[in-house]
């Protein structure tokens, strides 16, 4: 994972067209209506927006702003709070406010750094070291400060910046759509990303913590809003601080039931705990099953409330993602072969994380201690994956191929890779590629003591692993190589694995996960292999495999697992 390609920071992020708004990841979606607001509400106070001091060309001259005076928030009874989307947006013109954030490997802290464009040349600046610790945004950017209706102080909280937020123009003449992703990756284990807001647009800088709702009684209160001062001085913001009225009122969706949330379903455990069998970190969710705590889950494999079960089905894999259905080539004919010089994908492992002992679904026999993991193969390029497949009819499994294109994106060969094969369990029900990963568990001595039942994938682009690397697509779900993975009666599909994007399994079902209840306690390795059959053809063969360390302990029916930090990276 140390070694991989990387674009110059003098060049421009590739540019795609905007990604459907079914793709958007759950924590940007309650924001993404107030930002059809700023460009209505900002469209005619674009000329109040540059209030904030000239810059220099190539600098972006940024304002805080509120998209409208006041919001009304609903308190749901038996949820713990309120998530403040306060609508308030950082507008930018004169420039766009881009970054180039990366990490070298595991071993090396995150560094950010600011990309300057003035039209005619680019140039960089690095950020503070430590400014942020992830790749989620910059930690502490925006404070809110509540008081009721009495001018008390109720409530005091920070709350990072993701600039890729649900951003709108400001304007009809900014750019029509933005160069840059839609979301911020949360993965603990990725290792570069581009944030930006196009010159003339504004980004929305209301980030709603479902981990964290803020406990207000239903009432009236005022909030004000802000940008830190570490931040207003290192990118010149003015330190305005506009007010919200804010409403809070109880919520009623017409049933008289309270509404659960899935960000509150998990809050019994959370990232860091001694994730002990059956105890304090255990949960349910809308599987029926347990499951890993959900803010330790990728975006993708969050239930929006779209769905429901999380996992795949119609429509959408892994519970999030909506792919469009694309249809494969004809069969291929003729000779295969990969032409000299094609440019090819590069398959990588990610280490296991979000790892946690479950008893397995309802109707699973008693007593039983699997050990469940989220696992992600990426693809480093500069080639996508893209592989179809045929069924011949009445037959059970689709020959699959694997497809190259040239610099230019023309198709200029094929080669035969394995077989795809319908996958009837509920919470699947598509075709799964049959050999794009697998699993295994590992004693101490890294030898082979128990291996994974799911080999087979339905791929989707569902993190955003590195989008530094040569050719990433920052947007995979709105062009012509998109997940579609069919259905039972489908006689050909197309699967896709982007370039600088990830597919992310969490193994919480049984023959999915581990059976650890008879495992001696001690030391084991989570082996995550890409490609183990070695039939795709790609640029590295050498980087398939991740391993991490975990700690067994307890006994049958109450194990416990323990898993250190992975260098730098502590996140279980």
């Amino acid at each position: 994972m140390t070694s991989r390609p990387t674009s110059s920071p003098t060049s421009s992020p590739a540019s795609s067209p905007t990604g459907r708004p079914g793709s958007r990841p759950r924590r940007a979606v309650l924001a993404a209506c107030a930002a059809l607001t700023v460009v209505v509400t900002a469209a005619g106070a674009a000329p109040g927006a540059g209030a904030a001091p000239s810059a220099a060309p190539g600098t972006p001259r940024l304002k805080l702003i509120a998209a409208t005076d006041s919001v009304t928030l609903d308190r749901w009874e038996g949820d713990p709070g309120v998530y403040l989307d306060l609508g308030t947006y950082l507008t930018v013109d004169n420039a766009p406010f881009e970054f180039k954030v990366t990490r070298r490997s595991y071993k090396d802290p995150v560094v950010v750094r600011q990309i300057l464009r003035d039209g005619t040349r680019t140039r960089t600046r690095t950020l503070p070291a430590g400014l942020a610790k992830d790749f989620s945004g910059l930690p502490g950017f925006i404070e809110v400060s509540l008081t009721d209706a009495n001018g008390r102080v109720v409530s005091r909280t920070t709350g990072g910046f993701c600039p890729n937020n649900a951003s709108g123009r400001l304007r009809p003449d900014a750019p029509a759509t933005s160069r840059y992703p839609e979301s911020c990756p949360t993965n603990p284990f990725t290792l570069g990303s581009v944030w930006g807001v196009e010159k003339g647009w504004a980004a929305n800088s209301s980030t709603v913590d479902y981990d964290k709702p803020v406990d207000l009684p239903v009432g009236r209160y005022t909030a004000k809003i802000g940008v830190a001062k570490k931040y207003r001085d290192l990118f010149g913001i003015p330190n305005d601080r506009p007010t919200v009225a804010v409403t809070v009122r109880k919520g009623d969706d017409g049933s008289g039931a309270a509404r659960g949330s899935t960000a509150r379903q998990g809050m019994a455990g959370h990232p860091g705990m001694d994730h002990s069998a059956h105890g304090a970190a255990h949960h349910y969710g809308p599987r029926g099953a347990d499951e890993p705590t959900p803010g330790a889950l990728s975006h993708a494999l969050e239930d929006r409330g779209t769905a429901h079960h999380l996992g795949d089905g119609r429509g959408h894999t892994d519970g999030s993602r909506i792919a469009p259905a694309l249809r494969p080539g004809a069969r291929p004919t003729g000779r295969t072969g990969v032409p000299a010089n094609t440019p090819l994908p590069d398959l990588r492992s990610l280490p296991a994380w979000d790892i946690a002992i479950t008893d397995g679904e309802d109707g699973d026999a008693a007593g039983k201690d699997y050990l469940a993991f989220s696992a992600n193969v990426w693809n480093a390029g500069p080639a996508p994956l893209v592989v179809d497949g045929f069924r011949k009819p009445g037959a059970g499994l689709m020959d699959a191929y694997q497809y190259f294109y040239d610099a230019h994106g023309k198709q200029i060969g094929y080669a035969p890779t394995g077989t795809m094969e319908w996958d009837p369990r509920i919470g699947h029900e598509h075709w799964h590629f049959t050999d794009f990963a697998s699993y295994r568990l590992l004693g101490a001595d890294k030898k082979d003591i128990v291996k994974s039942g799911k080999e087979a994938f339905c791929l989707a682009n569902t993190d955003a692993v590195d989008y530094t690397v040569k050719n990433a697509n920052f947007k995979p779900y709105n062009t012509d190589l998109s997940t579609a993975c069919g259905q039972q009666n489908s006689l050909s599909v197309r699967e896709v694995l982007d370039v600088g994007s990830g597919d992310t399994y969490t193994q919480y079902r049984p023959g999915q996960s581990f059976d650890v209840t008879d495992l001696p306690n001690g030391t084991y390795y989570i082996e995550v292999i890409a490609n183990p059959a070695k039939r795709l053809k790609e640029t590295d063969l050498g980087n398939n495999v991740a391993l991490r360390k975990v700690v067994l302990g307890g006994e049958p029916g109450k194990r416990t697992v323990k898993v250190p930090p992975h260098d730098l990276i502590n996140a279980p």
